[in-house]
């Protein structure tokens, strides 16, 4: 859907100049319509060199096995988003180690993924039964028989061959920096 009135007073959107990129903005007021992004996290929780899936009840991708994951919520941060996630999705409690991978899909509405490694801390995989309707560990070798979405293959790669631990939380920054969520080498 194309934003055609301010989100802030209402008013009209013009299309105008802003340092050399055609941007909607306000005519009323300051509001500038930078565009549609959307951020999605996802987990990549290894259990004794078997990584959770979770198979898809909706679409997109209905189905499919995926690793679990879903959109950041506007007041969450991403860190926490990804744990309620796994925990809703599959049952299982996990904890952040590092970021490993992100995927920048340019498109209608940008859409950036950052995936995490987390550590398994407890649970059985029990699926959602509204989101996903499988939940479970899997071996490499399970899963060549099982219907893997493409993007997911090449996250387990990553999770299970992968030699660094990615970005790792910085929980304790030079400067305290409250409501931030920071990540480091």
């Amino acid at each position: 859907m194309e934003a055609k009135y301010c989100m802030s007073c209402g008013s009209a959107l013009e299309l105008r100049d802003m340092d050399g990129t055609t941007r909607k903005a306000c005519t009323a007021c300051s509001f500038v319509h930078w565009g549609n992004y959307s951020v999605g996290v996802g987990a990549l929780v290894v259990k004794d060199g078997k990584i959770l899936l979770v198979r898809r009840a909706q679409e997109p991708g209905k189905g499919k096995w995926t690793n679990p994951g879903g959109y950041l919520e506007q007041h969450e941060m991403m860190h926490e988003t990804v744990r309620r996630e796994v925990l809703e999705e599959s049952g299982i409690d996990a904890a952040i180690k590092g970021v490993v991978a992100i995927r920048d899909q340019p498109r209608t509405i940008h859409n950036v993924y950052i995936a995490f490694a987390m550590e398994y801390i407890g649970g059985e995989p029990t699926p959602d039964g509204y989101e996903v309707d499988g939940a479970g560990f899997f071996s490499l070798g399970e899963m060549e028989s099982m219907e893997v979405a493409g993007f997911t293959q090449w996250l387990v790669d990553v999770a299970l061959k992968s030699e660094a631990d990615g970005l790792m939380v910085d929980e304790q920054p030079i400067v305290p920096l409250a409501g931030y969520g920071l990540f480091r080498i």
